[in-house]
């Protein structure tokens, strides 16, 4: 399980702080857990959390990896806006059994399950996530999602992770002109694959680069990859790679 970090933002100006920042519309907050990520202003991706309304103050879980980068970028947005940016205490529960009273579901798909905050330990209940992420092409911080990443060839639009009327926010000229001016050339898909090949492996075709393989489950995979150079020829290492 990937460790976590859950941080507390507070103050009078926080909706509005992250509002000016984040890929997705703060007012969804009213109806449960908000996907979102932080960008550069050239678009590609920083960090990627979860939001949740915890009274006034608003919940931001994120990858451990990311949490200190994360906080020292917001600060320094900050500026004069009346906002604490401070560890919460709190740790993350999730599954996809019974879920308790104060979990919600996970935005990005139903198979993803529940998630909960509170302060008992972190826990699990031993779900295999990297199944349910490969079968529904789902990225993962630090694996898929990477610091040269755009969002839009990561699926975000299909995974409630953007917004695309709620105004603007740092990187949103980038992404709304990926999405309604061009044509993406490459991006996350699932593939079957036959053989050994590391995460990370280079995926090729007629000795030109393909894409990377990532996140393996049984005989699929996800692996970013040049639509136009998909072909019934892609091997990463020795293994055989097939588009799906």
């Amino acid at each position: 399980m990937t460790q976590r970090r859950i941080l507390r933002l507070s103050g009078r100006d926080a909706d509005s702080f992250l509002q000016g920042l984040v890929t997705n519309d703060i007012a969804r907050l009213t109806d449960g857990l908000v996907y979102a990520a932080l960008l550069t202003p050239q678009g590609k991706y920083i960090a990627d959390f979860m939001l949740k309304r915890d009274g006034e103050a608003i919940l931001l879980d994120v990858a451990e990896a990311l949490a200190d980068d994360l906080v020292r970028r917001l600060s320094l947005y900050k500026l004069r806006a009346d906002v604490t940016i401070a560890d919460s205490g709190l740790n993350l529960q999730r599954g996809t059994g019974t879920a308790p009273e104060n979990a919600d579901a996970d935005p990005r798909h139903p198979d993803m399950g529940w998630r909960a905050y509170s302060a008992n330990p972190a826990s699990d209940d031993g779900t295999d996530w990297d199944a349910i992420r490969v079968a529904h092409c789902i990225p993962e911080t630090g694996i898929e999602l990477t610091p040269d990443s755009f969002i839009l060839e990561m699926g975000f639009d299909r995974l409630n992770g953007v917004d695309f009327r709620k105004g603007c926010y740092v990187g949103q000229e980038v992404t709304a002109r990926m999405r309604h001016k061009t044509e993406l050339r490459k991006g996350l898909r699932r593939v079957r694959i036959d053989g050994a090949a590391p995460a990370g492996a280079p995926i090729t075709a007629d000795g030109k680069p393909v894409g990377t393989l990532f996140t393996r489950s049984g005989d699929q995979a996800l692996a970013h990859l040049r639509f136009d150079r998909i072909s019934d020829d892609m091997t990463a290492g020795t293994a055989t790679v097939l588009a799906e």
